[in-house]
């Protein structure tokens, strides 16, 4: 069978497939084992970037972390969707959490912004997402994608997934796997934009139940909604009365500890 000239590596000389990274850090790290030496910096520089974000993100409040694609421009439904979103969970008095790039990232953290909220960024290194969207208060830039989704499942007490592609349907199954494996508590996961997501649900529900690989309940653990304030209030009530999440004054970072 011919190779599929859309699966070569760039440096092999075929088409890239989707998007790759800008840093080779990572790509080399997964290649498989080199010297000793090599390996042990590397420890060391993943351990620096872990407590960089625990720092960096230790005061940052109660936090509702949106995935979702960066390919959305700021005229479409998905992107006014994410936006809204954005709003309606700042209004609630949640830290808003993306991968702090454009599309439903950039749309979310500005629906934060609007609306007073506080609007924090992880972003990975990558060629078509390097660039931190203008509504940050705090942005942080990581070399490894498992350091950066560590950060953002940390910080969260709720993850809404908005329309995407790969990325997000990463995310979206690590998160599930976490609480289906207790994990992590039993944190809302909510879908965004019922009509994008239906394929995926009814694959969930068709295939994947009947052929008892999930439970029933697993697939009832998510929420689905076309309703930015159906959403905000499910997650409001589950952080509140599942989890004890109280508004209280805000400790103070210590500077010593490196925390800001």
């Amino acid at each position: 069978m011919p190779e599929n000239p859309q699966f070569h590596d760039t440096e092999q000389g075929g088409a890239p497939w989707g998007k790759g990274t800008s840093d080779p850090t990572e790509r080399q790290f997964l290649q498989g084992p080199t010297g000793r030496g090599s390996e042990l910096a590397r420890a060391v520089r993943i351990f620096i970037e872990l407590m960089r974000g625990f720092r960096s993100l230790h005061f940052v409040g109660p936090c509702v972390t949106v995935f979702g694609s960066a390919r959305f421009p700021e005229s479409h439904p998905y992107y006014q969707l994410a936006q809204a979103t954005g709003a309606e969970l700042g209004k609630a008095g949640f830290t808003v959490m993306t991968g702090g790039g454009p599309g439903i990232m950039e749309a979310a953290n500005r629906g934060a912004r609007e609306v007073g909220a506080r609007s924090v960024g992880c972003n990975i290194i990558l060629p078509h997402e390097q660039k931190p969207n203008p509504y940050l208060d705090r942005f942080l830039e990581f070399r490894y994608f498992f350091v950066r989704k560590l950060m953002l499942v940390k910080y969260s007490y709720a993850f809404i997934a908005a329309p995407g592609g790969f990325g997000t349907l990463d995310e979206i199954f690590e998160t599930a796997t976490l609480i289906q494996t207790a994990k992590i508590a039993n944190f809302p996961l909510v879908l965004m934009g019922r009509t994008f997501w239906q394929p995926l649900l009814d694959f969930l529900q068709d295939t994947m139940v009947r052929e008892g690989t999930i439970s029933e309940h697993d697939v009832r653990r998510i929420f689905v909604t076309d309703d930015p304030a159906e959403a905000t209030k499910y997650i409001k009530d589950a952080a509140i009365a599942q989890f004890g999440l109280k508004y209280a004054k805000p400790r103070k970072p210590r500077w010593w500890l490196l925390e800001r």
